[in-house]
Protein backbone atom coordinates (compact mmCIF):
# COMPACT_ATOMS: atom_id res chain seq x y z
CA UNK A 1 0.00 0.00 0.00
CA UNK A 2 0.86 3.69 -0.62
CA UNK A 3 -0.49 5.28 2.81
CA UNK A 4 2.48 6.98 3.98
CA UNK A 5 4.20 7.73 0.37
CA UNK A 6 0.82 9.85 -0.58
CA UNK A 7 0.96 11.36 2.79
CA UNK A 8 2.76 14.66 1.74
CA UNK A 9 0.77 15.48 -0.75
CA UNK A 10 -2.46 14.87 1.50
CA UNK A 11 -1.81 16.20 4.56
CA UNK A 12 -0.18 18.22 7.50
CA UNK A 13 -1.91 18.39 10.86
CA UNK A 14 -2.01 21.29 12.74
CA UNK A 15 0.28 20.55 15.49
CA UNK A 16 4.31 21.43 15.84
CA UNK A 17 4.81 17.55 16.36
CA UNK A 18 2.67 15.74 13.56
CA UNK A 19 3.91 19.00 11.29
CA UNK A 20 7.66 17.35 11.93
CA UNK A 21 6.48 13.33 11.74
CA UNK A 22 5.53 14.54 8.67
CA UNK A 23 8.25 16.00 7.12
CA UNK A 24 9.86 13.02 7.81
CA UNK A 25 7.68 10.74 6.05
CA UNK A 26 7.77 13.74 3.01
CA UNK A 27 11.45 13.37 2.69
CA UNK A 28 11.11 9.50 2.13
CA UNK A 29 7.94 9.92 -0.24
CA UNK A 30 9.57 12.99 -2.03
CA UNK A 31 6.66 14.25 -5.19
CA UNK A 32 8.54 13.11 -8.79
CA UNK A 33 9.81 9.62 -7.25
CA UNK A 34 6.97 7.99 -6.57
CA UNK A 35 8.18 4.14 -7.31
CA UNK A 36 10.35 4.88 -5.35
CA UNK A 37 8.98 6.16 -2.32
CA UNK A 38 6.46 3.27 -2.68
CA UNK A 39 8.73 0.51 -2.76
CA UNK A 40 10.54 2.46 0.14
CA UNK A 41 7.13 2.38 2.23
CA UNK A 42 6.04 -1.46 0.77
CA UNK A 43 9.10 -2.51 2.68
CA UNK A 44 8.88 -1.00 5.62
CA UNK A 45 5.24 -1.61 5.97
CA UNK A 46 6.20 -5.74 6.01
CA UNK A 47 9.34 -4.94 8.07
CA UNK A 48 7.42 -3.74 11.23
CA UNK A 49 8.25 -1.09 13.37
CA UNK A 50 12.04 -1.24 14.10
CA UNK A 51 13.33 -2.40 10.30
CA UNK A 52 11.52 1.48 9.67
CA UNK A 53 13.36 3.12 12.48
CA UNK A 54 16.71 1.71 11.56
CA UNK A 55 16.24 2.12 7.81
CA UNK A 56 14.23 5.49 8.08
CA UNK A 57 17.23 7.41 10.06
CA UNK A 58 19.90 5.74 8.01
CA UNK A 59 18.94 5.15 4.44
CA UNK A 60 16.65 8.11 3.94
CA UNK A 61 18.17 10.79 6.47
CA UNK A 62 21.39 9.94 7.21
CA UNK A 63 23.38 9.87 10.06
CA UNK A 64 24.27 13.60 9.36
CA UNK A 65 20.45 14.90 8.88
CA UNK A 66 20.41 16.68 12.01
CA UNK A 67 17.08 14.62 13.32
CA UNK A 68 17.39 13.60 16.53
CA UNK A 69 14.02 13.46 17.80
CA UNK A 70 12.13 10.42 16.06
CA UNK A 71 9.02 9.66 18.65
CA UNK A 72 6.93 11.28 16.13
CA UNK A 73 7.96 9.61 13.41
CA UNK A 74 8.46 6.12 14.81
CA UNK A 75 4.38 7.03 16.07
CA UNK A 76 3.30 8.06 12.56
CA UNK A 77 4.49 4.53 11.32
CA UNK A 78 2.97 2.70 13.90
CA UNK A 79 -0.40 3.98 12.35
CA UNK A 80 0.80 3.17 8.95
CA UNK A 81 1.75 -0.81 10.09
CA UNK A 82 -1.94 -0.76 11.80
CA UNK A 83 -3.49 0.82 8.62
CA UNK A 84 -1.89 -2.11 6.74
CA UNK A 85 -2.25 -4.47 8.43
CA UNK A 86 -6.11 -3.33 9.08
CA UNK A 87 -6.25 -3.27 4.37
CA UNK A 88 -4.70 -6.82 4.46
CA UNK A 89 -7.95 -8.42 7.33
CA UNK A 90 -10.50 -6.56 4.88
CA UNK A 91 -9.19 -7.48 1.97
CA UNK A 92 -8.86 -11.58 2.80
CA UNK A 93 -12.40 -10.98 3.91
CA UNK A 94 -13.43 -9.15 1.31
CA UNK A 95 -11.48 -11.32 -1.41
CA UNK A 96 -12.13 -10.89 -4.84
CA UNK A 97 -14.42 -8.38 -4.67
CA UNK A 98 -12.81 -5.50 -6.89
CA UNK A 99 -14.82 -2.68 -6.39
CA UNK A 100 -15.81 -2.60 -2.86
CA UNK A 101 -12.08 -2.99 -1.77
CA UNK A 102 -11.34 0.46 -3.98
CA UNK A 103 -13.67 2.09 -2.45
CA UNK A 104 -12.51 0.62 1.22
CA UNK A 105 -8.84 1.57 0.14
CA UNK A 106 -9.44 5.41 -0.50
CA UNK A 107 -11.48 6.05 2.10
CA UNK A 108 -8.34 4.35 4.11
CA UNK A 109 -5.80 6.37 2.34
CA UNK A 110 -7.78 9.69 2.91
CA UNK A 111 -8.77 9.03 6.74
CA UNK A 112 -4.86 8.50 7.59
CA UNK A 113 -4.35 12.26 9.03
CA UNK A 114 -7.19 11.69 11.06
CA UNK A 115 -5.72 7.94 12.20
CA UNK A 116 -2.56 9.75 13.07
CA UNK A 117 -3.94 11.88 15.75
CA UNK A 118 -6.43 9.31 17.51
CA UNK A 119 -5.43 5.31 15.88
CA UNK A 120 -8.89 4.25 18.11
CA UNK A 121 -10.67 5.20 14.64
CA UNK A 122 -8.81 2.58 13.15
CA UNK A 123 -11.09 0.11 14.96
CA UNK A 124 -14.46 1.75 13.87
CA UNK A 125 -13.24 1.88 10.54
CA UNK A 126 -13.01 -1.68 10.40
CA UNK A 127 -16.62 -2.00 12.09
CA UNK A 128 -18.28 0.39 10.11
CA UNK A 129 -16.04 -1.69 6.37
CA UNK A 130 -18.42 -4.93 7.89
CA UNK A 131 -22.11 -5.31 6.84
CA UNK A 132 -24.47 -5.05 9.41
CA UNK A 133 -26.67 -7.42 7.28
CA UNK A 134 -26.12 -8.51 3.61
CA UNK A 135 -29.12 -10.29 1.97
CA UNK A 136 -28.88 -12.39 -0.97
CA UNK A 137 -32.29 -13.82 -2.53
CA UNK A 138 -33.74 -15.53 -5.73
CA UNK A 139 -35.90 -13.57 -8.11
CA UNK A 140 -38.04 -15.96 -10.46
CA UNK A 141 -40.05 -14.09 -13.32
CA UNK A 142 -41.81 -15.23 -16.36
CA UNK A 143 -40.82 -13.55 -19.77
CA UNK A 144 -43.48 -12.50 -22.28
CA UNK A 145 -42.61 -15.88 -24.28
CA UNK A 146 -44.21 -17.79 -21.05
CA UNK A 147 -40.90 -18.87 -20.19
CA UNK A 148 -38.79 -18.98 -16.80
CA UNK A 149 -36.21 -16.59 -16.06
CA UNK A 150 -34.18 -16.19 -12.78
CA UNK A 151 -32.15 -13.68 -11.80
CA UNK A 152 -29.89 -12.89 -8.27
CA UNK A 153 -31.28 -9.73 -5.84
CA UNK A 154 -29.03 -8.14 -3.25
CA UNK A 155 -29.57 -5.40 -0.23
CA UNK A 156 -26.46 -5.06 2.04
CA UNK A 157 -27.30 -3.39 5.19
CA UNK A 158 -24.10 -1.07 6.47
CA UNK A 159 -24.86 1.15 9.11
CA UNK A 160 -27.81 2.04 11.15
CA UNK A 161 -25.85 3.88 13.34
CA UNK A 162 -27.84 7.66 12.27
CA UNK A 163 -30.92 6.69 11.33
CA UNK A 164 -32.76 3.62 9.40
CA UNK A 165 -31.16 2.22 5.75
CA UNK A 166 -31.27 4.31 2.95
CA UNK A 167 -29.68 3.90 -0.36
CA UNK A 168 -31.15 3.32 -4.03
CA UNK A 169 -31.49 -0.29 -6.11
CA UNK A 170 -29.45 -0.30 -9.27
CA UNK A 171 -30.69 -3.19 -12.01
CA UNK A 172 -27.66 -3.73 -14.24
CA UNK A 173 -26.51 -6.69 -15.64
CA UNK A 174 -23.11 -6.14 -14.01
CA UNK A 175 -24.41 -5.92 -10.70
CA UNK A 176 -22.67 -8.40 -7.88
CA UNK A 177 -22.35 -8.29 -4.39
CA UNK A 178 -18.90 -6.61 -4.48
CA UNK A 179 -20.68 -3.65 -6.76
CA UNK A 180 -23.70 -3.48 -4.06
CA UNK A 181 -20.88 -3.33 -1.25
CA UNK A 182 -18.88 -0.66 -2.60
CA UNK A 183 -22.15 1.82 -3.20
CA UNK A 184 -23.46 0.72 0.33
CA UNK A 185 -19.89 1.68 1.85
CA UNK A 186 -20.05 5.39 -0.05
CA UNK A 187 -23.61 5.51 0.82
CA UNK A 188 -22.59 5.60 5.08
CA UNK A 189 -20.37 8.54 4.49
CA UNK A 190 -22.54 10.51 1.74
CA UNK A 191 -25.64 10.58 3.81
CA UNK A 192 -23.52 10.73 6.75
CA UNK A 193 -22.87 14.23 5.02
CA UNK A 194 -26.88 15.46 4.49
CA UNK A 195 -27.14 15.68 8.57
CA UNK A 196 -29.96 14.08 8.14
CA UNK A 197 -31.02 11.02 10.05
CA UNK A 198 -29.99 8.36 7.49
CA UNK A 199 -27.73 5.23 7.66
CA UNK A 200 -26.25 3.26 4.56
CA UNK A 201 -27.31 0.68 2.09
CA UNK A 202 -27.80 -0.44 -0.92
CA UNK A 203 -29.49 -3.14 -2.74
CA UNK A 204 -30.31 -3.68 -7.00
CA UNK A 205 -30.04 -7.11 -8.97
CA UNK A 206 -27.98 -8.74 -11.99
CA UNK A 207 -31.38 -8.09 -14.13
CA UNK A 208 -31.16 -5.77 -17.36
CA UNK A 209 -34.26 -3.70 -18.22
CA UNK A 210 -32.98 -3.18 -21.53
CA UNK A 211 -34.76 -4.40 -24.42
CA UNK A 212 -37.39 -5.83 -21.88
CA UNK A 213 -41.41 -5.11 -22.06
CA UNK A 214 -43.18 -3.19 -19.58
CA UNK A 215 -45.29 -6.28 -18.51
CA UNK A 216 -41.60 -8.46 -18.11
CA UNK A 217 -40.30 -5.72 -16.00
CA UNK A 218 -43.29 -5.14 -13.99
CA UNK A 219 -43.29 -8.93 -13.00
CA UNK A 220 -39.76 -8.79 -12.41
CA UNK A 221 -40.10 -5.93 -9.98
CA UNK A 222 -43.14 -7.80 -8.11
CA UNK A 223 -41.18 -11.17 -7.87
CA UNK A 224 -37.90 -8.99 -6.61
CA UNK A 225 -40.09 -7.02 -4.27
CA UNK A 226 -41.32 -10.11 -2.80
CA UNK A 227 -38.16 -10.84 -1.11
CA UNK A 228 -36.82 -7.45 -1.03
CA UNK A 229 -40.20 -6.64 1.49
CA UNK A 230 -39.35 -8.96 4.37
CA UNK A 231 -36.23 -6.42 4.96
CA UNK A 232 -37.38 -3.24 5.04
CA UNK A 233 -39.60 -0.53 6.29
CA UNK A 234 -39.77 2.91 6.69
CA UNK A 235 -38.45 2.70 10.14
CA UNK A 236 -35.84 0.16 9.07
CA UNK A 237 -34.95 0.12 5.34
CA UNK A 238 -35.79 2.24 2.70
CA UNK A 239 -34.80 1.86 -1.09
CA UNK A 240 -35.00 4.38 -3.87
CA UNK A 241 -33.92 4.23 -7.34
CA UNK A 242 -30.33 4.15 -9.06
CA UNK A 243 -29.26 3.04 -12.61
CA UNK A 244 -31.85 1.47 -14.28
CA UNK A 245 -34.67 1.57 -11.58
CA UNK A 246 -36.30 5.24 -12.11
CA UNK A 247 -40.15 6.15 -11.51
CA UNK A 248 -41.73 3.23 -12.98
CA UNK A 249 -39.87 0.53 -11.39
CA UNK A 250 -39.97 2.01 -8.05
CA UNK A 251 -43.94 2.25 -8.58
CA UNK A 252 -44.35 -1.19 -9.86
CA UNK A 253 -42.41 -2.12 -6.30
CA UNK A 254 -44.09 0.11 -4.10
CA UNK A 255 -47.45 -1.37 -5.50
CA UNK A 256 -46.49 -5.03 -4.62
CA UNK A 257 -45.10 -3.59 -1.13
CA UNK A 258 -48.70 -2.35 -0.23
CA UNK A 259 -50.07 -5.36 -1.68
CA UNK A 260 -47.80 -7.76 0.85
CA UNK A 261 -48.08 -5.05 3.64
CA UNK A 262 -51.35 -3.77 3.22
CA UNK A 263 -50.33 -1.04 4.32
CA UNK A 264 -49.78 2.77 2.81
CA UNK A 265 -46.23 3.82 4.23
CA UNK A 266 -42.99 5.41 3.28
CA UNK A 267 -41.04 1.92 2.60
CA UNK A 268 -39.38 3.47 -0.73
CA UNK A 269 -38.51 6.92 -2.04
CA UNK A 270 -38.53 8.45 -5.78
CA UNK A 271 -42.25 7.46 -5.96
CA UNK A 272 -44.53 9.73 -7.97
CA UNK A 273 -45.87 12.56 -5.96
CA UNK A 274 -49.66 11.30 -6.82
CA UNK A 275 -49.09 8.85 -4.53
CA UNK A 276 -46.36 9.77 -1.87
CA UNK A 277 -43.59 11.12 -3.55
CA UNK A 278 -41.19 14.52 -2.99
CA UNK A 279 -41.41 17.19 -5.91
CA UNK A 280 -37.85 17.54 -7.35
CA UNK A 281 -36.92 14.34 -6.39
CA UNK A 282 -36.05 13.01 -9.99
CA UNK A 283 -33.98 16.28 -10.14
CA UNK A 284 -32.19 16.36 -7.06
CA UNK A 285 -28.82 14.40 -7.82
CA UNK A 286 -28.27 16.17 -11.15
CA UNK A 287 -29.47 19.55 -9.47
CA UNK A 288 -27.41 19.15 -6.18
CA UNK A 289 -24.23 18.11 -8.01
CA UNK A 290 -24.51 21.63 -10.01
CA UNK A 291 -25.27 23.26 -6.77
CA UNK A 292 -22.27 21.67 -4.74
CA UNK A 293 -20.31 22.36 -8.34
CA UNK A 294 -21.61 26.52 -8.01
CA UNK A 295 -20.08 26.99 -4.66
CA UNK A 296 -16.37 25.52 -5.81
CA UNK A 297 -16.88 27.98 -8.79
CA UNK A 298 -17.91 30.71 -6.38
CA UNK A 299 -15.15 30.51 -3.79
CA UNK A 300 -12.93 31.26 -6.67
CA UNK A 301 -14.49 34.20 -7.68
CA UNK A 302 -15.72 33.22 -10.33
CA UNK A 303 -19.45 31.99 -11.68
CA UNK A 304 -20.57 29.47 -13.95
CA UNK A 305 -21.87 31.46 -16.54
CA UNK A 306 -20.34 30.74 -20.22
CA UNK A 307 -18.01 27.55 -18.17
CA UNK A 308 -17.92 25.24 -20.70
CA UNK A 309 -18.45 21.57 -19.53
CA UNK A 310 -17.92 17.69 -20.53
CA UNK A 311 -20.51 16.08 -19.17
CA UNK A 312 -21.07 11.98 -19.33
CA UNK A 313 -24.21 9.85 -19.03
CA UNK A 314 -27.44 10.24 -20.38
CA UNK A 315 -29.55 9.12 -17.39
CA UNK A 316 -31.33 10.78 -14.64
CA UNK A 317 -28.32 12.43 -13.04
CA UNK A 318 -27.07 14.03 -16.58
CA UNK A 319 -29.84 15.07 -17.90
CA UNK A 320 -31.35 17.50 -14.93
CA UNK A 321 -27.18 18.20 -14.02
CA UNK A 322 -27.34 19.79 -17.66
CA UNK A 323 -31.20 21.38 -17.32
CA UNK A 324 -29.17 22.86 -14.39
CA UNK A 325 -26.31 23.95 -16.09
CA UNK A 326 -27.98 25.78 -18.72
CA UNK A 327 -30.18 27.44 -16.03
CA UNK A 328 -26.88 28.15 -14.43
CA UNK A 329 -25.93 29.86 -18.05
CA UNK A 330 -23.46 27.52 -18.30
CA UNK A 331 -22.75 25.54 -21.66
CA UNK A 332 -22.77 21.86 -21.40
CA UNK A 333 -21.42 19.83 -24.48
CA UNK A 334 -21.58 16.57 -24.32
CA UNK A 335 -23.43 13.51 -22.82
CA UNK A 336 -22.81 9.99 -23.65
CA UNK A 337 -24.30 6.39 -22.55
CA UNK A 338 -23.19 2.55 -23.23
CA UNK A 339 -23.16 3.24 -26.96
CA UNK A 340 -21.16 6.45 -27.30
CA UNK A 341 -21.51 10.22 -26.60
CA UNK A 342 -23.04 12.94 -28.90
CA UNK A 343 -21.22 16.33 -28.79
CA UNK A 344 -22.62 19.27 -29.55
CA UNK A 345 -20.18 22.17 -31.28
CA UNK A 346 -22.32 24.95 -29.57
CA UNK A 347 -23.37 23.51 -26.38
CA UNK A 348 -26.93 22.09 -25.78
CA UNK A 349 -29.87 23.77 -25.25
CA UNK A 350 -33.34 22.89 -23.97
CA UNK A 351 -33.90 21.85 -27.26
CA UNK A 352 -31.03 19.52 -27.57
CA UNK A 353 -32.03 18.15 -24.33
CA UNK A 354 -34.91 17.39 -24.90
CA UNK A 355 -34.02 15.18 -28.19
CA UNK A 356 -31.91 13.62 -25.20
CA UNK A 357 -34.75 12.42 -23.05
CA UNK A 358 -37.02 11.86 -25.50
CA UNK A 359 -34.35 8.95 -26.59
CA UNK A 360 -33.46 7.79 -23.31
CA UNK A 361 -36.68 8.22 -21.44
CA UNK A 362 -39.38 8.02 -24.02
CA UNK A 363 -38.12 5.68 -26.90
CA UNK A 364 -35.70 3.86 -24.46
CA UNK A 365 -32.80 3.91 -27.12
CA UNK A 366 -29.24 5.05 -27.33
CA UNK A 367 -28.04 8.54 -28.23
CA UNK A 368 -27.78 7.62 -31.72
CA UNK A 369 -31.63 8.89 -31.73
CA UNK A 370 -31.05 11.81 -30.43
CA UNK A 371 -28.35 12.61 -32.97
CA UNK A 372 -30.57 11.69 -35.67
CA UNK A 373 -33.42 13.91 -34.27
CA UNK A 374 -31.53 16.77 -34.00
CA UNK A 375 -31.29 18.07 -37.44
CA UNK A 376 -27.50 17.28 -37.40
CA UNK A 377 -26.74 19.99 -34.29
CA UNK A 378 -25.35 16.40 -32.26
CA UNK A 379 -22.63 14.59 -33.58
CA UNK A 380 -22.67 10.98 -32.26
CA UNK A 381 -19.42 9.42 -31.58
CA UNK A 382 -18.56 5.88 -30.50
CA UNK A 383 -15.70 3.80 -30.74
CA UNK A 384 -16.63 2.35 -34.29
CA UNK A 385 -17.28 5.97 -35.51
CA UNK A 386 -13.79 6.80 -34.13
CA UNK A 387 -11.93 3.91 -35.61
CA UNK A 388 -9.59 5.12 -38.03
CA UNK A 389 -8.98 8.67 -35.65
CA UNK A 390 -5.45 8.59 -33.94
CA UNK A 391 -6.37 8.31 -30.72
CA UNK A 392 -4.06 11.33 -29.40
CA UNK A 393 -6.03 13.59 -31.69
CA UNK A 394 -9.33 15.21 -30.31
CA UNK A 395 -12.58 14.88 -32.75
CA UNK A 396 -13.25 18.20 -33.16
CA UNK A 397 -10.57 20.46 -31.73
CA UNK A 398 -7.48 18.67 -32.82
CA UNK A 399 -4.57 18.71 -30.71
CA UNK A 400 -4.80 17.32 -27.40
CA UNK A 401 -5.47 13.44 -26.15
CA UNK A 402 -8.40 11.44 -26.36
CA UNK A 403 -7.74 7.97 -25.38
CA UNK A 404 -10.97 6.35 -25.35
CA UNK A 405 -12.89 7.42 -28.39
CA UNK A 406 -16.56 6.23 -26.89
CA UNK A 407 -16.04 8.45 -24.00
CA UNK A 408 -16.41 12.29 -24.02
CA UNK A 409 -13.43 13.04 -21.99
CA UNK A 410 -10.98 14.75 -24.74
CA UNK A 411 -13.34 15.95 -27.29
CA UNK A 412 -12.75 19.31 -26.96
CA UNK A 413 -11.14 22.14 -24.88
CA UNK A 414 -13.25 22.62 -21.69
CA UNK A 415 -13.23 24.35 -18.67
CA UNK A 416 -15.34 21.83 -16.04
CA UNK A 417 -15.92 17.76 -16.30
CA UNK A 418 -18.90 16.20 -14.38
CA UNK A 419 -19.07 12.33 -15.07
CA UNK A 420 -22.03 11.07 -14.24
CA UNK A 421 -22.66 8.47 -15.55
CA UNK A 422 -21.12 4.77 -13.42
CA UNK A 423 -18.09 4.13 -11.50
CA UNK A 424 -14.56 3.88 -13.08
CA UNK A 425 -15.76 5.90 -16.35
CA UNK A 426 -12.89 8.35 -15.72
CA UNK A 427 -9.27 6.70 -15.89
CA UNK A 428 -5.55 8.17 -15.69
CA UNK A 429 -5.84 8.31 -19.41
CA UNK A 430 -8.87 10.15 -19.21
CA UNK A 431 -7.64 12.53 -16.71
CA UNK A 432 -4.17 13.41 -18.46
CA UNK A 433 -6.73 13.86 -21.88
CA UNK A 434 -8.69 16.58 -19.44
CA UNK A 435 -5.80 18.49 -17.97
CA UNK A 436 -4.78 18.89 -22.00
CA UNK A 437 -8.22 20.35 -22.68
CA UNK A 438 -7.41 22.65 -20.45
CA UNK A 439 -10.26 21.21 -17.49
CA UNK A 440 -9.65 22.92 -14.65
CA UNK A 441 -12.05 21.27 -11.60
CA UNK A 442 -14.13 18.15 -12.15
CA UNK A 443 -17.12 16.97 -10.19
CA UNK A 444 -18.68 13.68 -9.53
CA UNK A 445 -21.92 13.10 -10.69
CA UNK A 446 -22.00 9.31 -10.55
CA UNK A 447 -20.67 7.07 -7.61
CA UNK A 448 -17.01 6.45 -7.91
CA UNK A 449 -16.84 7.52 -11.66
CA UNK A 450 -13.10 8.35 -11.54
CA UNK A 451 -10.35 5.68 -10.57
CA UNK A 452 -8.30 6.31 -7.72
CA UNK A 453 -4.98 7.02 -10.04
CA UNK A 454 -7.40 9.23 -11.70
CA UNK A 455 -8.31 11.52 -8.93
CA UNK A 456 -4.89 11.55 -7.64
CA UNK A 457 -3.66 13.13 -10.50
CA UNK A 458 -6.20 15.38 -10.84
CA UNK A 459 -5.74 16.55 -7.19
CA UNK A 460 -1.75 16.65 -7.83
CA UNK A 461 -2.35 18.74 -10.82
CA UNK A 462 -4.42 20.97 -8.94
CA UNK A 463 -7.63 20.11 -10.35
CA UNK A 464 -10.75 21.62 -8.12
CA UNK A 465 -12.25 17.95 -7.35
CA UNK A 466 -15.24 17.46 -6.28
CA UNK A 467 -15.92 13.70 -4.75
CA UNK A 468 -19.22 11.99 -5.23
CA UNK A 469 -19.49 11.27 -1.61
CA UNK A 470 -20.49 15.38 -1.13
CA UNK A 471 -21.51 16.21 -4.66
CA UNK A 472 -24.02 13.68 -5.66
CA UNK A 473 -26.10 13.67 -1.87
CA UNK A 474 -28.72 15.60 -3.36
CA UNK A 475 -30.27 12.23 -4.41
CA UNK A 476 -30.65 10.64 -0.93
CA UNK A 477 -31.02 14.22 1.13
CA UNK A 478 -34.13 14.81 -0.68
CA UNK A 479 -35.08 11.14 -0.82
CA UNK A 480 -34.61 12.01 3.66
CA UNK A 481 -36.69 14.96 2.58
CA UNK A 482 -39.27 12.67 1.39
CA UNK A 483 -39.31 10.52 4.20
CA UNK A 484 -40.14 13.66 6.34
CA UNK A 485 -42.72 14.21 4.05
CA UNK A 486 -44.65 10.88 4.38
CA UNK A 487 -44.01 10.72 8.13
CA UNK A 488 -45.79 14.31 8.30
CA UNK A 489 -48.54 13.32 5.82
CA UNK A 490 -47.76 16.91 4.18
CA UNK A 491 -46.35 17.89 0.58
CA UNK A 492 -44.10 20.18 0.35
CA UNK A 493 -43.69 22.60 -3.14
CA UNK A 494 -41.03 22.67 -5.39
CA UNK A 495 -39.68 25.67 -3.99
CA UNK A 496 -39.91 24.51 -0.47
CA UNK A 497 -37.70 21.10 -1.42
CA UNK A 498 -35.45 22.80 -3.86
CA UNK A 499 -34.90 25.51 -1.38
CA UNK A 500 -33.65 22.77 1.64
CA UNK A 501 -31.54 20.97 -1.17
CA UNK A 502 -29.54 24.10 -2.12
CA UNK A 503 -28.79 24.85 2.00
CA UNK A 504 -28.05 20.89 2.56
CA UNK A 505 -25.66 21.20 -0.64
CA UNK A 506 -24.18 24.64 0.76
CA UNK A 507 -23.96 23.14 4.35
CA UNK A 508 -21.72 20.00 2.81
CA UNK A 509 -19.52 21.61 0.87
CA UNK A 510 -18.28 23.86 3.83
CA UNK A 511 -18.36 20.93 5.70
CA UNK A 512 -15.63 19.40 3.55
CA UNK A 513 -13.70 22.93 3.11
CA UNK A 514 -13.52 23.24 6.38
CA UNK A 515 -12.31 19.66 7.66
CA UNK A 516 -9.85 19.77 4.72
CA UNK A 517 -8.63 23.18 6.24
CA UNK A 518 -8.88 21.64 9.72
CA UNK A 519 -6.88 18.50 8.61
CA UNK A 520 -4.26 20.78 7.12
CA UNK A 521 -4.95 20.09 3.56
CA UNK A 522 -7.23 23.46 2.55
CA UNK A 523 -9.04 22.91 -0.92
CA UNK A 524 -8.77 18.89 -0.68
CA UNK A 525 -12.61 17.87 -0.75
CA UNK A 526 -11.66 14.54 -0.93
CA UNK A 527 -9.95 14.21 2.15
CA UNK A 528 -12.56 17.09 4.15
CA UNK A 529 -15.63 14.95 2.86
CA UNK A 530 -14.30 11.40 3.94
CA UNK A 531 -12.88 12.58 7.20
CA UNK A 532 -16.13 14.86 7.86
CA UNK A 533 -18.32 11.65 6.37
CA UNK A 534 -16.85 9.26 9.09
CA UNK A 535 -16.27 11.40 11.90
CA UNK A 536 -19.92 11.98 11.89
CA UNK A 537 -20.55 8.10 11.71
CA UNK A 538 -17.81 7.00 13.94
CA UNK A 539 -18.61 9.16 16.78
CA UNK A 540 -21.95 7.32 16.98
CA UNK A 541 -20.05 3.75 16.82
CA UNK A 542 -17.53 5.35 19.39
CA UNK A 543 -20.40 6.30 21.82
CA UNK A 544 -21.94 2.95 21.00
CA UNK A 545 -18.68 1.28 21.99
CA UNK A 546 -18.51 2.59 25.22
CA UNK A 547 -21.43 1.84 26.58
CA UNK A 548 -21.06 -1.64 25.64
CA UNK A 549 -17.92 -1.58 27.48
CA UNK A 550 -19.74 0.01 29.83
CA UNK A 551 -22.07 -3.11 30.12
CA UNK A 552 -19.13 -5.80 29.73
CA UNK A 553 -17.38 -4.24 32.99
CA UNK A 554 -20.90 -4.42 34.66
CA UNK A 555 -22.05 -7.82 33.44
CA UNK A 556 -18.50 -9.21 33.83
CA UNK A 557 -19.22 -12.95 34.28
CA UNK A 558 -22.96 -13.41 32.68
CA UNK A 559 -23.66 -14.95 29.49
CA UNK A 560 -25.03 -11.92 27.81
CA UNK A 561 -23.22 -11.46 24.27
CA UNK A 562 -21.13 -8.60 23.43
CA UNK A 563 -21.96 -8.45 19.62
CA UNK A 564 -24.25 -5.80 19.83
CA UNK A 565 -21.17 -3.14 21.21
CA UNK A 566 -21.24 -1.33 18.04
Amino acid sequence: MALAASRAAQVAASHPAARASRRRVARAAAPGDASKSDAFFKGTLSAGPSAFETRYNTATLGPDSGWDDTAEAQAVARVHLMANELYQRVAARNAGETEFLQAFREVLDTLMPLFERENKYLKVLEVIAEPERAHSFRVPWVDDHGKQQVNRGFRVQFSSALGPYKGGLRFHPTVNLSIIKFLGFEQIFKNSLTGLPIGGGKGGSDFDPKGKSDGEILRFCQSFCTSLSEYIGPNIDVPAGDIGVGGREIGYMYGQYKRLTRSFEGAFTGKDPKWGGSLIRPEATGYGTVYFLRRMVQVRGEELKDQRVLLSGAGNVAQYAAEKLLHEGAVPLTMSDSTGYVYAEGGFDEGLLQAVKHAKNVQRTGLRAAAAASGGRLQFCSQAANAMKPSTTATITGSHLHPHPSRPWGTCSADIALPCATQNELDLADAKALISAGVSMVVEGANMPCTAEAAEFLIAKGVAFGPAKAANAGGVAVSALEMTQNSMRLPWTSKQVDDKLQEIMARIFQDCARTAADYGAPNNLRLGANVAGFLNQGSQLGRRAGRGLARKVCWAGSTSKEADIV
